[in-house]
């Protein structure tokens, strides 16, 4: 019996992230979410933060309300610290990763503590579907040494966020959309495969240096996210970079988008409206 033969994903699109004010008046790129690449289901939008300057992120994000969909944070350098209206308290440091699942209705801050120094890291909103949309609110506090890292041949390392790879599984667990998200550093000295699920969606971010990315291999420079195509692995190769693998399930459901609410109607947005009017969240 012969062993199957992977299947590489190629680069089916590549988008570079563009310039966005968000919260008060925090500068970043966002990557998913905008004209050129407005969503990938379910992933509805990525922002980078990254600056030393901190009059660019200081204001943070204030109390804001979400309901339908999850938000994930992954940061790299500096602190944020989480707050909601249900008593939760949180400080994500460097390394640290945490996925909110905002499910019926929250009113949450993120806000930076240092005043200067670098700040770096991801917002990435997963999309919850119908069937979970109205779930109770939660939060997976993950610290950066409960993330397994798995150290290959050539000098490249993969952190597993979520999902499993080589043996090791992520510790966020129970997400509808079977997600794998993976904070990959290629070395320039070898090939890194990763399967994935045929049926999933996936995008890979160069957020440092670069790298080759699929099968043709394609170059992709820091900035730039690839959307790939079809097939049950991915490649990458080059660098040396950093690249952020998200994989996750299609939800094919409608899907009707007003700043923070994400449902599958209309109606159902209008209604999330006045739930947050009434303080019903």
């Amino acid at each position: 019996m012969r062993d199957t033969v992977a299947t590489i994903r190629p680069v089916a699109k590549m988008v570079r992230g563009i310039p966005a004010n968000d919260g008060d008046g925090v500068k970043l790129t966002r990557i998913i979410g905008n004209p050129v690449l407005d969503s990938l289901d379910p992933f509805l939008l990525l922002d980078e933060i990254r600056s030393d300057d901190g009059a660019d992120y200081i204001g943070g994000f204030p109390e804001h309300p979400h309901r339908g969909f999850e938000t994930v944070t992954y940061v790299l350098a500096g602190r944020m610290r989480h707050g909601d209206n249900k008593g939760h308290r949180g400080l994500l440091t460097p390394g640290s990763v945490q996925w909110m699942t905002a499910g019926r209705g929250i009113v949450h801050s993120e806000m930076p503590e240092q005043q200067d120094g670098l700040m770096w890291g991801f917002q990435l909103w997963v999309n919850l579907p119908a069937t979970h949309k109205m779930m109770p609110p939660r939060y997976q506090d993950i610290e950066p040494t409960l993330i397994p890292e798995v150290a290959l041949a050539g000098g490249a390392k993969v952190r597993v966020l979520a999902g499993a790879f080589n043996g090791a599984k992520g510790p966020v667990a129970d997400i509808v959309t079977d997600p794998l998200l993976l904070d990959v550093r290629v070395a320039g000295k070898g090939d890194v495969s990763l399967p994935i699920p045929a049926m999933h969606n996936a995008f890979a971010y160069v957020f440092d240096g670069e790298a080759q990315i699929g099968e043709p291999a394609t170059r992709v420079a820091r900035g730039h996210v690839a959307v790939l195509g079809a097939g049950d692995a991915v490649k990458l190769s080059g660098g040396p970079g950093r690249v952020l693998l998200a994989v996750g399930k299609p939800l094919n459901e409608p899907v009707a988008r007003y700043g923070p609410f994400v449902m599958n109607t209309s109606d159902e947005i209008r209604q999330a409206i006045a739930d947050y009017q009434s303080g019903r969240f």
